[in-house]
């Protein structure tokens, strides 16, 4: 196995698991339940990791995190054509009205 990436929380991590499962691409969550244990060890220790269980993998792993980490710190943003709000692009419907966005 291979550490890929290191995740901020479980939250995070689970996303990237889930994206890397719908591409194909095996891979295990370490230090799951360590962040109860921040204060009695070191933080860096309770950060929950992503490891590909398949080495072949990685590369195209490291591309799937790339694009993740682009949509997760996107600015870019879309106007609701029904109420004009501005909506974050990675919002699948609006936020004020609920329209869906295309």
């Amino acid at each position: 196995m291979k550490r890929l990436y290191t995740a901020a929380d479980l939250t995070e991590a689970y996303l990237v698991r889930d994206m890397l499962a719908d591409a194909g691409i095996r891979s295990r969550i370490l230090n799951e339940h360590a962040q109860g244990g921040i204060g009695e060890i070191p933080f860096t220790h309770a950060y929950p990791e992503l490891w590909i269980e398949r080495e072949n993998d990685l590369e195209r792993a490291r591309k799937l995190v790339k694009e993740f980490e682009a949509r997760v710190n996107s600015e870019v943003y879309v106007d609701c054509p029904r109420c004009g709000e501005e909506n974050p692009e990675n919002f699948e419907t609006c936020w004020h009205c609920g329209l869906p966005l295309d």
